[in-house]
């Protein structure tokens, strides 16, 4: 069974309070890698709706308390693999993000993982056997919990019951975002948080495939620079031999 890898995001609020989400971000975001993208709603003008469904050809959203499209469900459930996810702002329970209340809501769709926004702060909680994320506000809005948060989105990996999630949360915007790795299975009790020796691993992997990519391309450029050295050559031959004859 293939992996699944799926974007959650919530509260982007581009451009009403947000100009932009962050080049780090979008760097790693590119069309046609991610298999889903699911949105918690308040997602901002029709330019940021647009680029996020650009992202997949299996986009999700749920109405935020600022959305203002009736015809956006105001819960949903989408099942990928073998997980049911529940998705819904988060303005409907109160108090705002508590775990209890969640669970009402949890039960309530039957999911195994309910994402849920609204705060503006990243987090996963685990109870009874079920997982709850929040993925924050990806552009790091305003919002009256919190004047200032960090910009932060979650990167699932689906594949058979298991699941890792990759928390990115940008906390200095002069600085690399952290990042952050959960595992857990479908009907676990718990999540596992992966060493940073785990991730380093993986950065180092893909710092690898870097520098494989890049000595290609110095291979190629040597190859096409040879090539217009032997053109040279040869057009010098030709205009010597004019020159004899």
């Amino acid at each position: 069974m293939n992996p699944e890898l799926v974007l959650v995001v919530g509260d982007m609020f581009v451009p009403q309070r947000s100009p932009d989400i962050d080049e780090q971000f979008k760097s790693i975001l590119i069309p046609n890698k991610l298999q889903h993208v699911l949105s918690l709603g308040n997602i901002g003008s029709r330019e940021s709706y647009d680029w996020l469904k650009s992202l997949s050809n299996d986009f999700h959203t749920v109405k935020g308390d600022y959305d203002e499209d009736t015809n956006i469900p105001e819960k949903k459930v989408v099942q990928i693999g073998e997980f049911k996810i529940g998705m819904i702002h988060g303005h409907q329970v109160l108090p705002w993000g508590d775990i209890d209340a969640l669970t009402n809501v949890q039960r309530e769709l039957g999911c195994d993982i309910l994402l849920s926004g609204h705060t503006h702060q990243i987090g996963i909680k685990a109870k009874d056997k079920k997982f709850y994320i929040n993925p924050g506000s990806i552009s790091g809005a305003f919002s009256h919990l919190i004047a200032d948060p960090s910009p932060s989105f979650v990167l699932m990996v689906l594949q058979g019951e298991e699941a890792r999630a990759y928390l990115y949360i940008l906390n200095d915007k002069n600085q690399k975002f952290e990042l952050t790795t959960v595992e857990f299975i479908k009907g676990g009790d718990d999540y596992k948080v992966v060493k940073e020796e785990e991730n380093e691993e993986e950065e180092e992997e893909n710092e690898d495939d870097k520098k494989e990519k890049k000595d290609e391309e110095k291979i190629e450029e040597k190859k096409e620079n040879n090539n217009e050295e032997n053109k040279e050559e040869e057009n010098k031959e030709e205009k010597n031999e004019i020159k004899e004859e």
